[in-house]
């Protein structure tokens, strides 16, 4: 089911009529990097996939290989069998160097932000992950409106940030009308603190975590409640980190979703929560 989340959209998405900035990223594409914002589309998002006709999915700014779109066709696949990948480069070379991969529902082909995927079709989920961090974070919301207004009815963009091995990962939940939620996902196997991700923030929010800053007080509030739960240590991580979030929804942070996830070392938050302050 679809969880609505209260009041929409902090900052405006601009424009769609401004020319988007193209600029080409490292392009490190471990294999498996994407495995946890992979495994929430194929989640609690699962309903989108399932609603209407065959699903569009894009990889936008998928790298030097072709390995995180195939990745993305073989989960989603799981979930429903007429799903179509799209990986989206803005490097002709690298467009080139994944055409191997191509097979019936995965194919790759040049376009950024504005999602040229022809014949005005529409995409039911984009996932933009390490692309907008090279960018300044004033261009984020033009970016977020180019890729929204690409989304069929049920579309959904997930734009964030994850570590070279991807046991650190943040991405921000959009529709067309803008942002839904900030979901964080960590290993718990690593994790000292669930802080640990700041540095891997969406660009958004990176540099708003900072005191003042919604998005600095809520990982406080994390890191405080994962320090409380040490008792839990002896039942193993997991029971430590759910007892964490529990703590946290108690205090009154808009939690969204259940134990379910956050035994994952998933948690999601409502984004009026910790949108940036103007």
């Amino acid at each position: 089911m679809m969880v609505r989340t209260g009041p929409r959209l902090t900052p405006r998405l601009g424009s769609v009529r401004q020319q988007p900035v193209r600029e080409v990223t490292r392009g490190t594409t471990n294999p498996n990097r994407l495995r946890r914002v992979d495994r929430w589309l194929a989640g609690p998002q699962a309903w989108r996939l399932r609603a209407g006709g065959p699903p569009i999915i894009v990889d936008l700014g998928y790298g030097r290989t072709g390995v995180t779109p195939r990745e993305l066709y073989d989960r989603l696949r799981s979930v429903r069998a007429d799903v179509s990948v799209v990986g989206l480069e803005i490097e002709p070379a690298r467009v080139a160097a994944a055409q191997p991969l191509v097979r019936p529902g995965l194919h790759f082909a040049l376009g950024g932000f504005e999602v040229p995927l022809g014949g005005g079709a529409t995409a039911r989920v984009v996932r933009a992950f390490n692309v907008l961090r090279q960018y300044d974070e004033a261009q984020v919301a033009h970016a977020w409106a180019l890729m929204t207004a690409r989304l069929d009815p049920d579309g959904v963009l997930a734009e964030g940030t994850c570590d070279e091995l991807g046991r650190l990962a943040s991405w921000v939940e959009l529709d067309r009308d803008g942002p839904r939620t900030l979901t964080i996902s960590v290993s718990l196997a690593i994790l000292e603190r669930p802080s640990d991700v700041a540095p891997r923030l969406p660009k958004a929010l990176i540099h708003r975590n900072v005191p003042g800053e919604p998005v600095h007080a809520y990982l406080r509030a994390l890191d405080e409640a994962w320090a409380r739960a040490a008792v839990l240590a002896p039942y193993g991580r997991r029971q430590r980190f759910v007892a964490s979030v529990e703590a946290v929804a108690a205090a009154g942070w808009p939690i969204v979703g259940g134990r379910r996830r956050w035994r994952l070392g998933e948690v999601s938050v409502a984004w009026p929560a910790i949108a940036p302050r103007t």
